[in-house]
């Protein structure tokens, strides 16, 4: 008697055949979770490029430590995890590039602090990406990932307060940025 597969497998199946080493699961995952995943990984590189090979190390990491995913927790989010490590991991190795200095002055820009849906996604990616790596991490991790200061400074390995102090420099140059690109919007329209 033949034992027939599950048409939908269900995300324990999907990850005990992946462990197996069953290369159709892996790819099943892989495109599962790869476009959610490049989109973290564009947050946190400065090229495409860079997100692309923060995308693929992940997933290297993803299959060799799957075997340890014991589900407590949904698969995407341990997945999401890895992304966020490999792309801070990538960071500090590359930390001569980083910009870290507390001394910077901002201008303090009094414009409310949203961002506006006039700007597409991709111009708002642009601007993310323009921030000094340290900043895009902090900024990344805090406003869009949802992690805490202390959780940011145990995962970048610096304090709480620098945390927040980054994270308050990279907003107020995202509004700076905000401000100009709305002001060349501007001009293009009446220009």
């Amino acid at each position: 008697m033949k034992i027939l597969k599950p048409k939908n497998p269900t995300e324990a199946d999907l990850v005990k055949r992946a462990v197996d080493g069953k290369r159709d699961a892996q790819q099943l995952l892989y495109q599962q979770y790869a476009g959610k995943m490049l989109a973290v990984s564009k947050r946190y590189a400065r090229t495409d490029f860079e997100a692309e090979d923060i995308l693929q190390d992940s997933f290297v990491k993803v299959f060799l430590y799957l075997k340890n995913f014991k589900g407590d927790c949904p698969l995407e989010f341990w997945v999401k995890r890895i992304v966020i490590n490999t792309a801070l991991k990538y960071q500090r190795t590359n930390r001569h590039l980083m910009v870290t200095g507390q001394d910077e002055e901002l201008d303090d820009v009094s414009e409310q602090d949203n961002l506006d849906s006039q700007f597409a996604y991709e111009e708002l990616l642009e601007l993310v990406r323009g921030l000094p790596p340290r900043y895009q991490a902090v900024f990344n991790l805090y406003a869009i990932e949802g992690f805490s200061h202390k959780e940011i400074g145990e995962m970048l390995e610096i304090t709480e307060s620098t945390s927040k102090s980054q994270y308050s420099r990279a907003r107020a140059s995202l509004r700076q940025a905000l401000l100009r690109l709305k002001q060349q919007n501007h001009e293009k329209v009446t220009g």
